[in-house]
C-alpha cells in the first residue's frame, strides 16, 4: 500500500488504487475498489487545502436529503501522508463521460438528458445560502472588477473584448437583489456521467460554492457547443418549461464575465489553452451577436419530438 494512503482509515481493506488523470484541479485523483466490491473516488490535496476541503464536504452533505439525485457524495476526509495531505473520499458513479455519450445520442435523448441535468440543478439550488453572505452586488462586482482588470493586463486580445466589456458595466445593475443559494459551482456536461441503465450523475464538486444560482449557467457554452438541444433542455427543466426574461439576461452577463475570466485563467497552462479560450470567447460572441442580443443563437425555444 503506498504511504500516502496508508494512514487513511480503511485503506488496508483496497484490493485497487488507479490514478485518474482528468480534470485541471491540483488535487491528485483515484479509483479504489475495496476487497467486498465497493467503488471510491479518492482524492489526495496538499495540507493547505484542508480548511477548503472540510467546507467542500460540509457544504456537499447538505444535499444528503436529496435521494433522487445521482451524484458522487462525501464519505470522509482527513490528513494522511504524515501531516502533509488531506484526503477526501467520496461514492463513486460507474458510467461514462456524458460529454462523449451526449453528442452520439438522438435528438430527443439528448433534449431529455438536458431537461434532466436542470431539474437537478434546480433541487440542488432548493439549498440557501448561509445568512453571512456578503451582498450578492457587492461579492460579484467586485469579481467583474478583477476580470477587466486581469484582462486589460494580459495582453491578449480577441475580437469583440470591448462589446463584452461593455455589455458587462451596462448590465451590473442586474445583480442588485439577486437571491443566493447553494451552488455546484462547475455545473456543465464535463461534469456528468450517464449510466448503462441511462440516468445522468453529477461530479466533481470541487467548486462548491454559494451565490445567485443562476451564475451556475456561466458555463452553459460547454454544454451549448456540444449540443444546443442538451443546453436548451437544461434551461427548461431547470426553469420548468417557464423562462423568465430577466433569466437571459442574467445568464448573459454572467456568461461574457466568464469568457473574460477564462482566458486570463488559461495563461498558465500556455499558449494552446489561451487560444483554446480566446477561440470559444469569440464562438460566445457570434452567438449572442457581439452581445446585441441577449438571447445566444443556439436556444431552442421549444422542443417537439
Amino acid at each position: 500500500m503506498n504511504q500516502i494512503f496508508s494512514e487513511i482509515p480503511g485503506s488496508r481493506t483496497w484490493s485497487n488504487v488507479e490514478e485518474i488523470h482528468k480534470g485541471w484541479s491540483k488535487d491528485k485523483k483515484y479509483y479504489v475498489q475495496t476487497n467486498d466490491g465497493k467503488e471510491l473516488l479518492l482524492k489526495i490535496s496538499d495540507i493547505t487545502q484542508f480548511e477548503r476541503k472540510q467546507r467542500e464536504s460540509e457544504a456537499v452533505k447538505k444535499l444528503d436529503h436529496i435521494e433522487d439525485i445521482l451524484m458522487s457524495r462525501p464519505l470522509d476526509y482527513g490528513i494522511c501522508n504524515n501531516e502533509q495531505s488531506v484526503y477526501s473520499l467520496f461514492t463513486w458513479i460507474n458510467g461514462k463521460e456524458a460529454e462523449q455519450v451526449i453528442p452520439a445520442l438522438n435528438a430527443a435523448d439528448q433534449y431529455r438528458f438536458g431537461f434532466r441535468a436542470g431539474e437537478i440543478l434546480r433541487k440542488m439550488h432548493e439549498i440557501p445560502a448561509k445568512q453571512d453572505q456578503a451582498p450578492w452586488a457587492e461579492y460579484y462586482n467586485t469579481k467583474i472588477n478583477r476580470y477587466i482588470s486581469n484582462y486589460m493586463g494580459s495582453n491578449l486580445p480577441f475580437k469583440g473584448a470591448d462589446q463584452t466589456i461593455r455589455f458587462i458595466e451596462q448590465n451590473r445593475h442586474l445583480l442588485d437583489h439577486r437571491p443566493q443559494t447553494f451552488q455546484h459551482g462547475d455545473y456543465h456536461v464535463g461534469n456528468m456521467v450517464i449510466t448503462r441503465s441511462g440516468e445522468l450523475g453529477i461530479i466533481d464538486f470541487n467548486r462548491v460554492d454559494y451565490g445567485d444560482p443562476w451564475e451556475e449557467f456561466n458555463r452553459i457554452t460547454w454544454c451549448a457547443g456540444l449540443s444546443p438541444l442538451f443546453a436548451s433542455g437544461r434551461i427548461h427543466g431547470y426553469s420548468n418549461n417557464d423562462v423568465p426574461d430577466l433569466f437571459f439576461k442574467l445568464m448573459a452577463l454572467y456568461i461574457a464575465s466568464n469568457q473574460l475570466s477564462s482566458i486570463h485563467w488559461a495563461i498558465p497552462f500556455g499558449k494552446k489553452e489561451v487560444d483554446n479560450m480566446i477561440h470559444q470567447a469569440e464562438e460566445v460572441l457570434e452567438a449572442y451577436d457581439y452581445f446585441q442580443a441577449y438571447i445566444p443563437k443556439w436556444y431552442l425555444s421549444s422542443y417537439r419530438e
